[in-house]
């Protein structure tokens, strides 16, 4: 039950385009894999019954994974299960669409109490859902086509106008839209004529129990946790964690690289996205700029692991062109690292400048050779930031975004409670 008495929902949340089961960092798993999972976690820990429904990609998935009580991810048969860009994927939202009415024709009428749809795709599925059910449907943007195409790395393609016309009607239907910070909401309200009363700004959360601080500042444990790594002992190492994209900016890093000291290292976690070859073009860039052997690339892992990698490094760069929250920032703060990051969307909310990390105008490689040069040649700097970004860290659990979330479906209930008996 909620505090006002109403019984927790059942939520049907969509994720068309990616698995929240996915790796992040690999394909277009990323930062919304993990919001949606663990957003569901917490919904459920509170008593919510959450049924993620996505895009089945292998014949070999089983069509329900029970991911833990109140937790269950559906796979959607809608496609061939390979073979589908992200591009291709609106000519099967009728497929889609179909397979999620077909779940719920199963279920006793009246089951699910709201749509929580993720990414423009899944919110044109489920507007179509909520209205059929009549039940309310609230989206998060976590990317906007506008914001995006305002902002894009050089030699990086425009989201075409058709995501722009299905954004706005996602937007303009809505009941509610939850926004990561309130320069996500200023977007909606401005660039897609968003009613500011149905917008809400819920950060999303960190797992607080999977990144976490080095258990000791003991130089020993530190070369103990570089040695498992691979990575070199006593050399300055600066972590990239994300998919392999023009988006994310790790062109800007290597060469960056090539104006700081030659000690430094650069690690790339994380795997191509969009382009296949995006890893060995990065990888090719390094070598015309005579860093190849300073450019540690390694696949994503898994987050226990992540941790681990964010503990090892000495500052974790976040050069994106745009970022409506920063999910990377704020996981690498909690476990007690400083974060260089591109001043942009979210990320001026995840990283507080001279506080918690360093925010950098611009994509200018020389400016971000300057600021992460600096910043790694300052030890006192960086423990003092390193103390700010674990004590900010707080900011972002989970928890309290489920509580936050919960009360977005109260409100958008009582919002679309006129509609019914009308």
């Amino acid at each position: 039950m909620t505090a006002d008495g109403a019984r927790t929902p059942r939520v049907a949340m969509l994720s068309v385009h990616t698995s929240p089961l996915d790796q992040p960092g690999t394909g277009d798993a990323g930062g919304m894999n993990v919001y949606v999972l663990d957003l569901a976690r917490a919904l459920a820990r509170r008593g919510a019954e959450v049924e993620i429904f996505t895009r089945a990609t292998s014949s070999a998935q089983p069509a329900v994974v029970e991911v833990q009580p109140g937790v269950r991810v559906v796979h959607v048969p809608a496609g061939p299960f390979e073979g589908l860009d992200k591009n291709d994927l609106p000519g099967q939202l009728c497929a889609f669409t179909a397979g999620v009415l077909r779940a719920e024709a199963h279920r006793p009428a009246g089951w699910y109490d709201v749509v929580h749809t993720h990414y423009w795709l899944s919110g044109q599925a489920g507007w179509l859902a909520a209205d059929r059910w009549d039940v309310p449907l609230v989206h998060t943007m976590h990317t906007m086509a506008r914001v995006k195409n305002a902002a894009l790395a050089p030699g990086d393609a425009p989201e075409p106008p058709g995501r722009v016309i299905g954004e706005e009607q996602v937007v303009e239907v809505a009941d509610a839209l939850v926004a990561s910070t309130r320069a996500e909401a200023d977007d909606l309200v401005r660039e897609y004529g968003a009613d500011p009363g149905k917008v809400y700004v819920v950060a999303p959360g960190v797992d607080l129990d999977v990144f976490t601080p080095p258990t000791s500042a003991d130089g020993a444990a530190r070369r103990a946790l570089r040695a498992r790594l691979a990575l070199p002992a006593d050399v300055p190492v600066a972590l990239f964690a994300g998919r392999v994209q023009l988006l994310k900016g790790p062109d800007v890093l290597v060469q960056a690289l090539a104006r700081l000291d030659p000690a430094v290292r650069l690690v790339v976690l994380g795997g191509a996205s969009g382009r296949p070859t995006a890893v060995r073009e990065l990888e090719a860039l390094a070598h015309q700029c005579g860093v190849r052997d300073r450019v540690i690339v390694h696949p994503p892992v898994p987050r226990a692991r992540l941790a681990d990698w964010y503990r090892a490094a000495d500052v974790v760069a976040v050069p994106s062109h745009n970022e409506s929250f920063g999910l990377v920032a704020a996981e690498a703060q909690a476990c007690g690292t400083p974060v260089v990051a591109a001043a942009v969307g979210g990320l001026r909310t995840v990283v507080i400048d001279d506080v918690t990390g360093v925010l950098v105008e611009g994509h200018d490689p020389a400016a971000w050779a300057e600021a992460l040069g600096a910043l790694l040649a300052d030890h006192p700097r960086r423990a003092r930031l390193a103390a700010g970004a674990r004590a900010a860290s707080s900011r972002f659990g989970w928890d309290a975004t489920a509580s936050a979330v919960l009360d977005v479906y109260a409100q958008a209930r009582k919002a679309r409670a006129p509609d019914r008996s009308a």
